[in-house]
């Protein structure tokens, strides 16, 4: 029997300014309830199907939730597991080959996956706002990680060979914007890896408001369908999708969730996902 389902660390619920925006995938002002948490909401698109929270905290309320050292203290206690779930991903979508060149990895943390990137011949750099975690790159990695958000840095057009967004996307308020600037600064036919939860997975299904990926943090939670759709719609070629996570650990009993996990990579119901997508 499937049993508890914990989620995934956030930051307080707390009152923030908010204001109604239109959908970012496909503009619509339409949305119908999707479900109610505790302390927080999500709406559904009624056009395109894209869950959101909406009204939605201003920009600078979400900078501000990463600014302390609370966050740096959670990534430095799980960096290893993290690593390690970054790096099977990044194998599951085909990353490791001969190429090398420039590569930017857009929400870094400490810069565990940047340090080994670099040691395998990259050419690194990391964008990371909390400000702990990119100073704990720079002082402890020597890795150069900016602090403003990817827009804010002006980096070069078709500069970078990969660029790298794992776990970021949820969090932001524009994430087209995010994509369109991608775009810009990949080379052509450079390639973007981009990881974050499946809302059409079975656990977000079975959970619904207890999914462990429903949290205060998350402000959109994406299909594979939506997020193929807003990559497409800012010029971006999808190459592979690959999803996994059947059920999490303690919900069901180890042969049990070997068995679901096996089955989400093979049939794309997975709890988390990565789309490599070519400029």
């Amino acid at each position: 029997m499937i049993g508890k389902n914990h989620k995934t660390w956030s930051t307080l619920v707390t009152a923030e300014e908010k204001r109604l925006i239109p959908c970012n995938l496909c503009g619509s002002s339409s949305f119908k309830a999707s479900f109610s948490c505790e302390g927080f909401s999500y709406v559904r698109c009624t056009a395109c199907n894209l869950v959101q929270m909406n009204p939605q905290p201003l920009k600078t309320e979400i900078i501000r939730r990463y600014n302390g050292e609370e966050y740096l203290a959670y990534q430095l206690a799980n960096e290893e597991a993290f690593l390690n779930l970054e790096l099977l991903a990044l194998a599951d979508a085909d990353f490791y080959g001969p190429e090398k060149g420039r590569l930017l990895d857009i929400g870094c943390a400490t810069g565990s996956l940047l340090d080994v990137l670099r040691e395998g011949g990259w050419e690194t750099t990391g964008v990371e706002i909390n400000c702990c975690q990119a100073e704990y790159a720079r002082q402890k990695r020597r890795l150069d990680v900016r602090e403003a958000p990817l827009e804010e840095n002006h980096f070069p057009g078709a500069h970078f060979t990969v660029v790298l967004a794992s776990h970021l996307i949820e969090h932001l308020n524009d994430p087209a914007s995010l994509l369109q600037e991608v775009h810009r600064i990949l080379v052509p036919g450079g390639h973007f890896y981009i990881t974050t939860p499946n809302i059409a997975s079975f656990q977000a299904q079975f959970f619904k408001n207890r999914w462990r990926s429903a949290i205060f943090d998350h402000l959109y939670l994406f299909s594979v369908k939506t997020l193929s759709r807003l990559l497409r719609e800012k010029s971006f070629i999808i190459e592979k999708i690959s999803t996994w996570g059947g059920l999490a650990v303690g919900t069901a009993p180890p042969p049990v969730k070997r068995l679901f996990d096996k089955a989400a990579k093979r049939f794309g119901f997975g709890d988390v996902m990565i789309i490599r997508a070519s400029r």
